[in-house]
C-alpha cells in the first residue's frame, strides 16, 4: 500500500464507519429511551402507515365505549327513578286500602287523601327529570288522535315518539347503533278506560262521551288536576303498576344490549391495542443488545481513526 499525505483512505474508511455506528448508537439510544421501535417515518415507513390507522381506529372504540357508558348511565338513572315512581304507586295503593277501613272516620280519610294528591304531584315531577340535559322520559304516547296514552303501544303501527341513539362501533354513523328509548312514564300513569273492564274505574274524572275513552292520570302538575282517592278503584292502581314494571323490563333489554356492546368493544380495543404494540414497540433486550454492539464498534472505530490518521506522521518522518 502505497504512503501518501493528501489522500488517507484509512483514515476515511475508518471515519466512514465511525459515524454510521454513532448514528445506529443514536437510533438505540432513541428507541430504549422512547419505548418505540418507530420514531420517525425512516424508522419504518409502512409500519409507521399501519400504526396511524391502528391508532386512529383504537381512538374510535374510546369514543364508542364511552357512548355506551354514557348510555348506561342514562338507562341507570332512568331506572332508578321508575323503581322510585314504583315505590310511590306502592304507597297509593296501601292508602287506597286503608281508607277502605270501616274502623277509620272521615279525618282520617281526609288524611289520606291529602297524601293521595300529593303524591300525585310527586309522581308527575318525577317524569320532569332530565340527565345532563336530556329528557329521561318522553312526556306522551297518543294514539288515534283522542288523548289516549298508553305505555307500550298496541299494535306495530303505534311507535314510541321519543329516542337517544347511541353509535356503538368505531364507523361512527356508518356503524350499529342502539336507540334509547326515554320512557313513557307519564304515560304509563294515564290509564285509558278501554283497556280495562268498566268496573275498574269509579267515577272516572272524564267520563266516556261520543266515543272518547274517559282516561285518569296518576301524575298531576297541581292540586287542582288531582283526583280523590275515592274516586279510583284498586285496579287502576293495578294496571298502573303493570305499566311501570313493563318499561323497567324495556330499560333492562337495553341495558343488556349495551353491556355485550361494552364488552365487544373492549375486547377489540384490547386486539388492536396489542397489534399497534407489535408494530410501534421496541425488544428492549434485542435492542440492549444492539446498543452495547454499537458501543463497542464506536470504540474500536475511534482507535482505528487515530491509528489511520497517525500514518501521516511517518511520511514526515521520511521527509526529514
Amino acid at each position: 500500500m502505497p504512503l501518501t499525505i493528501n489522500t488517507n483512505a484509512a483514515a476515511a474508511n475508518a471515519g466512514f464507519h465511525l459515524a454510521r455506528n454513532s448514528q445506529s448508537l443514536q437510533q438505540s439510544l432513541n428507541r430504549l429511551s422512547s419505548g418505540r421501535r418507530i420514531n420517525r417515518p425512516s424508522d419504518d415507513s409502512g409500519g409507521l402507515a399501519v400504526s396511524m390507522k391502528l391508532r386512529s381506529s383504537i381512538n374510535r372504540l374510546n369514543g364508542a365505549s364511552n357512548n355506551i357508558q354514557n348510555g348506561i348511565s342514562f338507562l341507570e338513572v332512568q331506572d332508578g327513578i321508575l323503581e322510585a315512581a314504583g315505590r310511590i304507586m306502592d304507597r297509593m295503593t296501601e292508602l287506597k286500602g286503608m281508607s277502605q277501613d270501616m274502623m277509620k272516620n272521615s279525618f282520617d280519610n281526609s288524611t289520606y287523601n291529602n297524601e293521595f294528591l300529593d303524591l300525585q304531584i310527586q309522581l308527575y315531577d318525577v317524569t320532569q327529570q332530565t340527565f345532563n340535559g336530556v329528557s329521561l322520559f318522553a312526556q306522551f304516547n297518543s294514539e288515534g288522535g283522542n288523548g289516549v296514552f298508553y305505555a307500550i303501544p298496541t299494535n306495530s303501527s303505534r311507535t314510541f315518539d321519543n329516542t337517544v341513539s347511541i353509535f356503538v362501533s368505531s364507523d361512527g354513523s356508518a356503524g350499529a347503533k342502539v336507540s334509547l328509548n326515554k320512557s313513557l312514564l307519564l304515560s304509563a300513569l294515564t290509564i285509558n278506560s278501554n283497556t280495562l273492564n268498566s268496573s275498574i274505574f269509579t267515577n272516572a274524572r272524564n267520563s266516556s262521551a261520543a266515543g272518547i275513552a274517559a282516561t285518569f292520570s296518576f301524575a298531576s302538575s297541581n292540586i287542582g288536576g288531582t283526583m280523590s282517592l275515592d274516586k279510583v278503584s284498586s285496579g287502576v292502581f293495578t294496571k298502573a303498576l303493570e305499566n311501570i314494571a313493563g318499561l323497567r323490563a324495556q330499560n333492562g333489554g337495553t341495558m343488556s344490549r349495551l353491556t355485550f356492546a361494552a364488552d365487544n368493544i373492549a375486547r377489540q380495543s384490547t386486539n388492536m391495542e396489542a397489534a399497534y404494540g407489535r408494530i410501534v414497540d421496541v425488544d428492549i433486550g434485542a435492542e440492549s443488545t444492539r446498543l452495547a454492539k454499537y458501543n463497542v464498534l464506536i470504540q474500536s472505530s475511534a482507535a482505528m481513526l487515530a491509528q489511520a490518521n497517525a500514518t501521516t506522521d511517518v511520511a514526515l518522518m521520511l521527509l526529514r
